[in-house]
């Protein structure tokens, strides 16, 4: 019995990275998709919100979680400010 314990903390730790990717992925995307549109009382809320999100699941989730919160959100950060790959081809016909 203690071995399908261990069986099922192993796929837990699986499921518990995969969620905080999805987690750190959507609120990447929001928080930066928001930023763009808002006035700037929003876009102090929605920083400190995110920052604040931060510090808890530092405080609170193991190193593991955080870690896959921390690159899913910095993936959701980057990948809109990346060139399209259509532009660098017609950069490069031309």
């Amino acid at each position: 019995m203690n071995e399908f314990v261990e069986v099922l903390s192993i796929f837990g730790h699986f499921i518990r990275a995969l969620g905080f990717i999805a987690l750190g992925f959507g609120v990447g995307r929001f928080t930066m998709d928001a930023y763009k549109k808002a006035v700037w009382q929003v876009q102090i809320a929605l920083i400190f919100g995110f920052f604040g999100m931060l510090v808890g699941l530092t405080h609170y989730a193991s190193a593991g979680s955080m870690g896959m919160f921390a690159l899913s959100t910095g993936a959701a950060m980057i990948l809109p400010n990346m060139p399209k790959k259509e532009d660098t081809e017609r950069e490069s016909k031309e």
